[in-house]
């Protein structure tokens, strides 16, 4: 199958995430300082989803141009990211609108460890469709670092969101922060 529709399909929806997003950002009621400063919950969480829209944006772009094929798995496997992905908006919302409260910290990091867990089954898929475990895919990802760490710190922020949810939010951001820099290992197999 041609990958073409596939990063065609997963760049509108990602598009469209972030639109609704945006839009759930409300236009202030004045024209002072303090109503914008009353905003800060809803701006943070919207910037922080933002760059974490973007971040699996960025990454899937990357790892499809890696690709040469993709096959029925790996279209499920795509489907099962953007679902999780599609929860943003409601999350961060929650999230930004009860001012960073237990509750919705931790259901925000529930859905970034969903998102973290849903990019495995599409990366062994890939992988599989593109030669397996000696494809250029394989041998680029290797160990895989910074997934792990990102799962560890999001159980963590979870569990922390009902102690102190602001060190939850401080886990999402320092997980947001490793991988805001793209997967350099693809380009440089790639190059090679």
């Amino acid at each position: 199958m041609d990958k073409g529709r596939l990063e065609a399909f997963s760049d509108g929806v990602l598009a469209i995430i972030i639109t609704i997003m945006v839009l759930e950002l409300k236009v202030p009621h004045g024209d002072g300082w303090n109503v914008l400063v009353q905003q800060w919950p809803v701006f943070l969480s919207y910037v922080l989803s933002f760059v974490y829209v973007g971040i699996y944006w960025n990454n899937h772009h990357h790892f499809l141009h890696a690709a040469e094929k993709v096959n029925g798995g790996v279209l499920w496997a795509n489907l099962h990211l953007l679902f999780w992905l599609s929860l943003m908006p409601v999350t961060t919302g929650w999230m930004g609108e009860n001012h960073f409260g237990q509750k919705p910290v931790a259901v925000y990091g529930f859905v970034l460890l969903m998102c973290a867990l849903a990019w495995l089954p599409l990366q062994y898929c890939l992988i599989a469709a593109n030669g397996g475990k000696s494809s250029l895919l394989a041998r680029a990802l290797g160990g895989d670092w910074k997934g792990k760490a990102a799962v560890a710190m999001y159980l963590s922020g979870i569990l922390l969101a009902f102690v102190a949810p602001w060190m939850s939010c401080v886990l999402y951001a320092t997980v947001a922060a490793i991988w805001f820099i793209p997967d350099r290992r693809i380009e440089s197999r790639i190059k090679q």
